[in-house]
């Protein structure tokens, strides 16, 4: 037990990564009621698109100073790849069955994982990112946080905050809200919904170019594969806390990588279970929270049970 801050603090700082990749799925859900499968890959080449611009900078350049331009780059290049996703795949289906969007989605999340693999520059392998040197924080003797883990424990509630005050206080935000309701009284109140759909896809883009940064400087490489299972975490993630929900996404997120850390540290303690235990089953136990959890509450943490729009 005396690992228990240690996993914890590891799992928050995991789940914290997953909830800033699952804002995208429950930002586009919420308005235009779209599970965008290609999401994992817009977090994908949001991390190339922040090594592209570290490798223009000068050689040198500080982690500290680059990091904030990486983060710009990546988010230029998710958020391009998500609008125009979002203008040339997505919306001539808006008024069709739900199962075509659905599968241009998958088609185009494979679609996008091959022209990173076939035209980046030594993407049919890992590829090295800028990752934190130094010491890890000692907080006490039992619980250090490393560097990468304490920047995205730092960024993901100041970008949680950011967007709460966006959706509650402006007037974009309030716009998001009334589409989200109603899309067609929207409509007739003014409201242009397809600018707003845009800025939702552009929103959850840019969230995911930050959780892709975060995700290389703790590992130290990104590949061409990498968004496909966190994108079904996060996905997973968005449909733990309610799907819909920006806060929601957020706790979902946290749950899951508490959840995933700590079986991954004590599965394999419990007598019986030991093939049960460490990383190669830690994706089985998400998923297995997930059941549980939407077994109890059909709707996740924090949905609420709503009609389908007719």
């Amino acid at each position: 037990m005396h690992e228990l801050p240690q996993q914890l603090a590891n799992g928050l700082a995991l789940g914290a990564l997953y909830g800033l990749i699952a804002i995208g799925y429950t930002m586009v859900y919420g308005i235009v009621q779209l599970i965008n499968f290609a999401h994992g890959e817009i977090f994908m080449i949001g991390g190339f698109g922040a090594l592209t611009t570290y490798t223009a900078l000068p050689s040198g350049t500080s982690l500290l100073v680059a990091i904030p331009l990486m983060i710009v780059g990546g988010a230029i290049a998710s958020v391009a790849v998500a609008t125009a996703a979002e203008r040339f795949a997505y919306r001539p289906l808006r008024g069709a069955p739900r199962l075509a969007p659905l599968i241009t989605a998958i088609g185009l999340s494979i679609a996008l994982q091959q022209l990173v693999w076939q035209f980046y520059p030594d993407a049919k392998k890992a590829v090295s990112f800028p990752e934190f040197q130094g010491e890890s924080f000692q907080i006490t003797e039992s619980l250090q946080i490393q560097r990468a883990d304490a920047f995205v424990l730092a960024l993901a509630p100041l970008c949680m905050l950011a967007l709460g005050l966006f959706v509650s206080k402006s007037r974009s935000g309030r716009a998001m809200q009334a589409t989200a309701q109603d899309p067609d009284t929207a409509k007739l109140m003014g409201i242009n919904t397809d600018r707003i759909i845009v800025m939702a896809f552009a929103i959850g883009a840019a969230f995911a170019a930050v959780a892709a940064v975060a995700y290389g400087v703790d590992k130290g490489q990104i590949n061409f594969e990498m968004g496909f299972i966190l994108g079904l975490k996060a996905f997973t993630a968005a449909v733990l806390g309610g799907i819909g929900n920006i806060y929601g996404a957020m706790i979902g997120g946290v749950v899951l990588g508490i959840a995933e850390s700590l079986s991954i540290a004590y599965i394999e303690e419990i007598p019986g279970m030991q093939q049960l235990g460490g990383g190669a089953w830690s994706n089985v136990w998400a998923f297995v929270l997930l059941i549980v959890v939407l077994l109890v509450r059909p709707q996740g943490l924090l949905g609420e049970r709503v009609a389908d729009r007719a």
